[in-house]
């Protein structure tokens, strides 16, 4: 058994400056309906969650840390349990790497302060660090 760790920063004011220059199609191409509803919606006061979660889909990137298969940023959805804990979903090409990968288990953490979030995700395999 191994554990890999990924963490990631993003500035809120880029996801807010992203959203004003671009609405709907930066939306739609990193967030899934379901990450976006969460979140607020497309409005810049969603800037803070929706940079949480795109930090936290940077951290699952390099965790998986293939870059022969490179999965959609919407094959990582992020979801808000009613306990207040995030959780991460797989979908596809990055459910397919962390199968091959012996990935069972991913924990996540999002803080955001400062104009800053950031995302830590802590994924156990059941593969040894050779075998990768």
């Amino acid at each position: 058994m191994t554990t890999r760790v990924g963490a990631d920063i993003q500035e809120i004011d880029e996801v807010r400056e992203s959203l004003v220059a671009f609405g709907d199609r930066y939306l739609r191409r990193i967030y899934t309906d379901v990450e976006i509803a969460e979140c607020g919606g497309g409005t810049p006061g969603a800037a803070r969650a929706l940079a949480g979660r795109f930090a936290a889909k940077e951290a699952v990137f390099k965790v998986l840390g293939e870059f022969d298969v490179v999965p959609t940023w919407k094959e990582i959805e992020v979801r808000r349990l009613t306990t207040g804990h995030a959780t991460v979903t797989l979908r596809g090409s990055a459910a397919e790497l962390a199968a091959r990968q012996g990935i069972g288990t991913i924990s996540l953490s999002i803080s955001q302060s400062g104009g800053i979030a950031t995302a830590v995700v802590v994924a156990e395999s059941s593969l040894g660090s050779s075998e990768r």
